[in-house]
């Protein structure tokens, strides 16, 4: 099991969390951490944003200054 050492918000202070044994494969990447002070769970996701690529900036210039 890995142990950090994160706030806590049911202890109100600065706690080790470590990582239970996961049932999914995880390991020691696993997102979910307990409190060893409270048992409060902490649950880390990933947020992946997809990246939209901008038009051809050159492009838009000439059409701005066509006549």
């Amino acid at each position: 099991m890995s142990e950090r050492e994160l706030y806590c918000d049911t202890c109100e202070g600065v706690e080790p969390f470590e990582a239970p044994p996961c049932a999914d494969g995880h390991g020691a990447d696993c997102p979910e951490l307990l409190c060893t002070g409270c048992g409060a769970a902490v649950l880390f996701a990933a947020v992946t944003v997809p990246l939209v690529r901008p038009t051809d900036r050159r492009r838009r210039s000439d059409r701005r200054n066509a006549a």
